[in-house]
């Protein structure tokens, strides 16, 4: 017992430990923003692959096999996937994003062009995955990148870090709703963005 307790617990740590370490800083530093009390965000899915598909051929033909089943569900659906952004993932990224660096006094918020740094997020790939409800799964995961700019001069980038295959969180298989595990990969992408920002430019 006493064994098994250990091997959890060193399990948990190098887990938490490659979390942490997970993102990778690709170029310049981000001291910068050290003293800064709002940094504006922007979200940039115009390169974003799905699986193996660009994100159109992923979205014409999630229209038109789900139309094929049930008439006008694939537009609602392709509604649905524009707007989740907007109305979950962005929101939950920025909130855990700032539950880690606010203790620093600095929050993210999208819209505030009056900051002078600006971080645009860039989500250049999406896998699904998937929940059958008899036990077999795969989980969603994105990879994302982080360029820091000045607001007023958005074409140099300052700093990039890098962070792929952000896994979903283990959902106890109730994760049927695909919006639900991409959400999930945002909720994890937030808080470990969050914790390397503090560690790398803000405490």
């Amino acid at each position: 017992m006493k064994k098994l307790s250990l091997f959890l617990l060193m399990f948990t740590f190098l887990f938490s430990a490659g979390n942490l370490t997970a993102q990778k800083l690709k170029s310049g530093n981000l001291k910068m923003l050290k003293g800064q009390s709002v940094l504006n965000v922007q979200y940039d899915y115009s390169h974003m692959k799905v699986g193996k598909k660009s994100a159109d051929d992923y979205v014409t033909e999630g229209i038109a096999e789900r139309n094929k089943k049930k008439a006008g569900s694939g537009d609602e659906w392709a509604v649905k996937w524009k707007s989740d952004r907007s109305a979950r993932f962005q929101p939950t990224f920025e909130k855990n994003f700032n539950d880690k660096t606010s203790k620093a006094g600095t929050t993210i918020k999208e819209g505030a062009d009056d900051a002078k740094y600006t971080m645009i997020i860039k989500v250049t790939f999406f896998e699904p995955g998937f929940q059958s409800g008899v036990g077999i799964s795969k989980p969603a995961s994105l990879n994302m990148i982080i360029d820091v700019v000045e607001t007023a001069a958005p074409d140099k980038v300052l700093a990039t870090v890098q962070y792929d295959k952000i896994p979903s969180k283990n959902m106890m298989g109730y994760d049927f709703d695909t919006g639900s595990r991409v959400q999930s990969c945002f909720d994890r992408a937030g808080d470990d963005y969050g914790k390397f920002f503090y560690k790398n430019g803000l405490k």
